[in-house]
Parts: structure tokens; C-alpha cells; sequence
């Protein structure tokens, strides 16, 4: 078995990989009712599944012997782009009161400090 020919085995893997996570991802988008939970399947699972089918094309380029970084560049992007998304379609769903807000945080001065809540708060020097 040649090392093209791995390459293209591998290639096929990472289409079928990439194709289940799509599907899954799709069928998650379909199925859920709320946009909160909804946001879930497009940028968890189709983030992984796009990168499997530029990987595919990676290798395939890479096989024919023209390698081509064009697909690292596009993973890039949409590694970085798909959470920013989520992040503010989050924010809007949550400002436009489509969906229920998060739990408001407890009343005391430790949710967003790095204080411990048995620690004191003596101030006295030794």
C-alpha cells in the first residue's frame, strides 16, 4: 500500500467523520425548540464537522501533490468566528427575552472575586 493511498483512506475517513458530524449537528437544529439550546448544534458539532471536511481536502490536495493551505486558513476563521457568534446571538436571545435569563448571581461580594467565602475580612496588620 503506497502512502498515496493511505492519504485517500484517510481523506474518505475524515469525510465520513466530518458528514456524521454535520448530520448530527443538522438534526440537533431541526429537533431543539428553544434558540438557546438550538445554538448548541451549529457551533459545537458543525465547527468539528467542517474541520474534518477541510481536512479531507487537505489531504486530497496533498496526495495529488499540490498541497494547498487555503482549508487551514478557513479552519482558522471558523474556529474563531463560530463562538464569537454564538456569544452574541446568545446575548441577543437573552436581551430580547426570547428565552429564560440565566439565574441571577447571589447577593453577597465572592460570585465575581477571587475571595473565598470563608476567608475574613480582618484588616489589622501584624
Amino acid at each position: 500500500m503506497t502512502f498515496d493511498a493511505i492519504i485517500i483512506y484517510a481523506a474518505a475517513a475524515a469525510l465520513f467523520i466530518g458528514s456524521a458530524f454535520v448530520l448530527v449537528g443538522v438534526i440537533g437544529l431541526l429537533k431543539f425548540n428553544d434558540p438557546m439550546t438550538r445554538l448548541h448544534a451549529p457551533t459545537k458539532v458543525g465547527t468539528i464537522g467542517i474541520g474534518m471536511l477541510l481536512l479531507a481536502s487537505v489531504l486530497v490536495s496533498l496526495a495529488k501533490g499540490e498541497p494547498s493551505m487555503h482549508e487551514f486558513l478557513i479552519m482558522a476563521f471558523l474556529f474563531v468566528t463560530a463562538p464569537v457568534s454564538a456569544h452574541f446571538i446568545a446575548k441577543v436571545c437573552i436581551h430580547r427575552q426570547d428565552c429564560v435569563a440565566p439565574p441571577s448571581p447571589r447577593a453577597d461580594d465572592t460570585w465575581s472575586t477571587l475571595k473565598s467565602p470563608d476567608q475574613e475580612t480582618d484588616n489589622t496588620t501584624a
